[in-house]
């Protein structure tokens, strides 16, 4: 059952640690918008970085343009799907919540802030900050790393650096894929990673509360049938 109590999604272990990363997360997201806000070019990071990254060329551009296709709605949507169908073949419903509603909550965050940030790329039409694309895969790496520490019974240390490792090798490879095409530019692929960053613990923790929540009403109007 997704109430049932003893399945959480947030490892207890780690939720000091993630909570302090969020919040760290959530101040740069905000900054970098504020910094940004309104531009329609590259900032001085950006410069830096970006003309090493952008026009890549076969067959890199390719690896690129299958990057970039796993945060489009088909591959996204792909990749939602089989992650759920592997939790609730392990039994794992609370879980699976956690998959759709972890990975929606980052990509609804950045389509929410931005036309707040109002920066653009390559036309007025095209608002880019922060990375939707990086921080769904981020959010989707973050979520089966939960989950795995929580399966596998990892401490603290070890917890901690399997989900900042999972979420920087996601991150990194579709932000490197983003600015690659010049969909984004690298300050957008830091937004993108950052609110997947700050999201994705607060949902697990939501999922949790409201999981146990259900548990604990359904026991108690079992036991209440049964007087």
């Amino acid at each position: 059952m997704v109430g049932e109590r003893g399945t959480g999604v947030l490892p207890p272990s780690l939720r000091a640690w993630l909570g302090l990363i969020a919040a760290l997360a959530a101040l740069l997201v905000v900054a970098l918008g504020v910094l940004y806000a309104g531009a329609g070019e590259a900032g001085t990071v950006d410069a830096w970085i970006q003309p090493t990254v952008e026009g890549v060329r076969s067959p890199w551009r390719s690896i690129a343009l299958a990057t970039d296709f796993l945060g489009e709605p088909v591959g996204a949507a792909t990749l939602v799907v089989v992650t759920v169908t592997v939790c609730l073949l392990l039994r794992r419903p609370r879980a699976a919540a956690l998959v759709v509603a972890g990975v929606a909550t980052a990509v609804g965050a950045t389509t929410l802030l931005k036309p707040l940030a109002g920066r653009t790329i390559h036309g007025d039409a095209n608002l880019s900050y922060p990375s939707g694309h990086t921080a769904f895969l981020t959010a989707l790496a973050l979520v089966v790393a939960l989950l795995a520490t929580g399966r596998l019974g990892l401490g603290r240390t070890a917890g901690i650096s399997l989900v900042l490792a999972a979420a920087l090798v996601a991150g990194c490879a579709m932000g490197w894929a983003q600015v690659a095409l010049g969909a984004h530019y690298p300050t957008d692929v830091l937004g993108g990673w950052c609110t997947a960053l700050a999201v994705v613990p607060a949902t697990a923790w939501l999922v949790d509360r409201t999981a146990d929540r259900w548990a604990d009403r359904t026991a108690d109007a079992g036991r209440e049938e049964r007087r």
